[in-house]
């Protein structure tokens, strides 16, 4: 009997110890998940903001002509896809200071902000016109600076045509086609007026989307947008009471609204560029034959465009 009491004594005893550190364990255990969590969801001190300067004319691969400054889109596409691969970079601001360019390659950089994880907005510093306008209008926030060129919603496709004077110095184009059309545009002889209306229905229809575009983007009215799209440009101010941006201001701005977006104390800039090497300026003299935004007064910041050039604005 005395043996059978003895096992029930040391079994209660185990029990006690196991309940024992089962106690302490939740008494430890919990509060440390508490502070743990509660540290995983604090908000950090600090964000990390890419910086993507959109500065000049903006075309497919960079190229714009002797004495012009160009961006590639495919450039800026791939910044935005690693600012959003890097689990460090919190957000992204687009620097634009561009009068436009390429109507195709303005619309690809468009379409990679849009499908961006993380916010984008744009800094609009003295022209964000055209196929820049038509960039920043893709972002979830645009800052301009209140004497900024801005808007200019518009399409061209003007160009030099030499057929006078080469009549006039006895120079003479010998056409050899194997289409009616197949040199429409060329500078040599004047446009028919069939030829023209060509044009001007592919111009019309790259503005219509242009419209729509801007009216989808910044959530107003098409028939607004419509009313504005005269290719007139605007200056920030005049640009913020028509709805085309959010606030006037500059980089320090874009800052203070991603530290309210992300409620913290610090934003750090990470700037996303490559210089520019010898053979890429050298490759700058060729030209491309290709729809252009945005070649206009904002092509003030730059250079006029070279004759050559099939352009929309």
């Amino acid at each position: 009997m005395k043996k059978g009491r003895g096992r029930k004594s040391s079994s209660n005893k185990a029990i006690l110890i196991s309940l024992i550190i089962f106690v302490c364990l939740f008494i430890i255990g919990v509060p440390l998940a508490i502070v743990t969590f509660s540290l995983n969801t604090l908000p950090t001190s600090s964000v990390n903001i890419a910086v993507i300067p959109i500065e000049g004319i903006i075309t497919g691969n960079g190229d714009s002509g002797l004495g012009q400054q160009g961006v590639s889109s495919q450039q800026i596409i791939e910044f935005i896809q690693q600012a959003n691969g890097d689990y460090t970079i919190d957000g992204i601001i687009l620097e634009i200071n561009s009068p436009g360019g390429s109507a195709v390659a303005s619309d690809e950089i468009g379409s990679a902000v849009k499908h961006s994880e993380i916010p984008v907005i744009s800094v609009i510093r003295e022209a964000g016109a055209s196929g820049g306008y038509w960039i920043a209008s893709s972002t979830d926030y645009i800052i301009a600076n209140r004497m900024s060129i801005t808007g200019s919603i518009g399409v061209i496709s003007s160009y030099l045509e030499f057929s006078g004077l080469m009549n006039e110095y006895g120079v003479g184009y010998e056409r050899l086609v194997s289409g009616e059309l197949k040199d429409l545009g060329t500078p040599f002889k004047k446009l028919k007026q069939n030829e023209q209306q060509i044009l001007q229905k592919k111009i019309d229809v790259i503005h219509n989307y242009f419209v729509e575009e801007v009216s989808v983007n910044r959530n107003l009215p098409k028939e607004k947008v419509e009313k504005i799209a005269t290719g007139e440009f605007y200056l920030g101010v005049e640009a913020l009471n028509l709805g085309l941006i959010d606030q006037l201001g500059d980089m320090e701005t874009a800052k203070d609204y991603y530290a309210y977006l992300y409620e913290v104390d610090e934003v750090d800039l990470v700037s996303f560029k490559t210089d520019p090497s010898l053979f890429d300026i050298l490759a700058g003299i060729s030209q491309d034959f290709s729809y252009n935004m945005g070649q206009g007064i904002g092509s003030m910041f730059t250079q006029s465009s070279s004759s050559s050039e099939l352009l929309l604005k």
